[in-house]
């Protein structure tokens, strides 16, 4: 076993957990991000117990995806993904609906922390409230485990739809929800999902987990990151690319659509495990079969 997780710096911006003497990640909950770009919470960067580092920042193709975090490409017509919005029979278009996730407040615990958030549309509406909590579990000699849970509850006195560019048209583009956008380096890596399957083959189908495989550069070395869903989750259907960049995420609303009557709510929770080296598939079937949930 690995060292405990700690909390190695908080400020008013900034929250860290390290482990032994790597900084594992920062969660930048009060970010400094352009309105266009859907200004929300981050993880980034993310590195495994080597110190490398498997999220990337504000890439040039896609300014507003930013290492691991909470997103919504359609909430009712709003954009909480940041960017151009999918409109269909349109394609992307640039409209004035992009909202923010703004940080209310932050709870530490032992082996990490729960924050509240207030989502509020581009004209400073109020339309969710979220609680989402972020756990630092099963640290190993190579590997630890980040556990991501959240409920989106209706504030507003009307439904809420949640969707995606897929549902609005887009073939194979469900993207929705917790999303990891990996280091440049990491295009063309593998992609390994359960029973035998792989490869971008997996966009848009289901299963129990999925991992992306990449390369470091200027360093002899690889890394894996595995995502597992909870099994209450309902509806997850992976979106996947190893290029043009390499990209996962359990998405939620990826081929239809999800309704949120007022004072409801939505309850996610998804596990990713941050692992030193190549994994082929035997550790990361042995790895899910040994970390049940």
């Amino acid at each position: 076993m690995g060292d405990r997780p700690v909390i190695s710096r908080q400020d008013d911006s900034v929250l860290a957990m390290a482990v032994g003497d790597v900084e594992i990640f920062e969660y930048v909950h009060r970010p400094d991000t352009p309105a266009f770009e859907g200004p929300k919470p981050y993880l980034h960067p993310v590195r495994t117990l080597a110190g490398d580092v498997v999220t990337a920042f504000r890439p040039h193709d896609h300014r507003w995806h930013k290492g691991l975090q909470m997103t919504a490409t359609d909430v009712s017509g709003e954009n909480f993904w940041g960017g151009v919005t999918y409109v269909r029979d349109q394609g992307y278009v640039v409209l004035p609906n992009v909202g923010s996730m703004r940080h209310d407040s932050v709870d530490l615990s032992s082996d990490g922390f729960a924050e509240q958030l207030s989502w509020f549309t581009e004209a400073g509406e109020n339309w969710v409230r979220e609680a989402r909590s972020f756990t630092v579990r099963d640290v190993l000699a190579d590997s630890w485990t980040l556990e991501f849970s959240t409920v989106l509850t209706n504030v507003r006195p009307s439904p809420l739809v949640f969707g995606s560019p897929t549902t609005n048209g887009r073939e194979l583009a469900g993207y929705t929800g917790f999303f990891w956008r990996g280091p440049r380096s990491f295009t063309g890596g593998e992609v390994i999902a359960a029973d035998g399957r792989g490869g971008e083959a997996m966009m848009g189908e289901t299963g129990p987990w999925l991992a992306f495989v990449g390369h470091h550069d200027e360093v002899d070395r690889s890394s894996t990151l595995l995502f597992l869903d909870h099994p209450s989750n309902k509806d997850t259907h992976w979106f996947v690319r190893s290029g043009p960049f390499a990209a996962v995420n359990p998405s939620f609303a990826f081929h239809d659509t999800v309704s949120l009557e007022p004072g409801d709510a939505l309850s996610l929770r998804y596990r990713v495990v941050i692992g030193c080296g190549a994994w082929e598939r035997d550790r990361l079937e042995s790895y899910v079969e040994e970390h049940p949930w």
